[in-house]
């Protein structure tokens, strides 16, 4: 247990004390916060409704999908895992701590902006207060998981980019972040069912908001859970202790089975 706090405490620290994940946890989605509250609000007034879920995800997304992979593969590069490996240190854990804290600062940021959201641009609060700590919770999960699977599948940090902006692109255009998935032309509402931050806006508009839109949200929950349980599992099979090992446990095109959750929701649901 000590191990584990003084681990934890170390890596939530890091990212308080690295620029690189201070700016992605916490100074970038506060700013587009702010700035989308400024400009959305008054080019889009629908914004309102889902500001306060859909700027937690995009938290989410930059601290988890943008920021967690690097770390992983500049500490692979630079040897820190075969320190880890010898002093019997398991795969699990180093995954593990990294995902926590990532998760730990997009709670925290989370929070700042649904304590501001109401005072500073009118958005309405949850109805369902639970549902929306259950679903903020496991979208940080799913986002540390994918986060994970990026950073074990990476070559080297300019291929985490590529990655990483596959998935958070088209998640701020098709996603539901800046407007309704069910406002979307047939095709690319079908397109952005492969996206987690499409299931995750969906549950927290119907479960946490209130809100009858499109089709049941428990399929929501359970696809985001099966996504995010399958690509850390994908993440540890995966996991190299070495960038120099020849031999690899599997091919790392073994990472696209994570999307089989979305892809039979988009494929699927009506």
């Amino acid at each position: 247990m000590n191990a584990f706090a003084h681990h934890f405490s170390f890596e939530f620290r890091n990212g308080l004390r690295n620029r690189s994940l201070l700016l992605l946890n916490y100074l970038f989605p506060l700013s587009f916060y702010i700035l989308m509250g400024l400009l959305m609000t008054q080019i889009n007034p629908l914004f309102t409704k889902t500001m306060i879920p859909a700027m937690m995800v995009f938290c989410m997304l930059s601290a988890t999908v943008i920021g967690l992979p690097n770390p992983l593969v500049e500490a692979r590069e630079a040897g820190i895992f075969r320190s880890y490996k010898i002093n019997g240190v398991p795969a699990f854990s180093i995954l593990t701590m990294p995902a926590l804290t990532t998760m730990f600062h997009t709670i925290i940021a989370s929070a700042i902006i649904t304590l501001t959201a109401p005072w500073a641009f009118k958005a309405p609060l949850p109805t369902n207060w639970l549902a929306f700590i259950l679903i903020a919770l496991l979208s940080a999960f799913v986002g540390a998981a994918l986060g994970s699977l990026i950073g074990v599948i990476s070559s080297d940090t300019r291929e985490t980019v590529l990655w990483s902006q596959l998935i958070y692109l088209p998640s701020m255009m098709l996603g539901g972040l800046m407007f309704p998935s069910h406002l979307l032309p047939a095709g690319l509402a079908r397109l952005g069912r492969l996206l987690p931050t499409t299931y995750a806006m969906h549950a927290f508009q119907n479960l946490a908001l209130g809100e009858e839109v499109g089709f049941d949200p428990l399929w929501s929950v359970l696809i985001l859970l099966a996504s995010g349980m399958l690509a850390f599992a994908l993440a540890i099979y995966l996991f190299n202790w070495d960038s120099r090992n020849t031999t690899p446990r599997g091919h790392r095109l073994m990472a696209l089975l994570a999307l089989l959750p979305y892809a039979a929701g988009a494929i699927l649901l009506p």
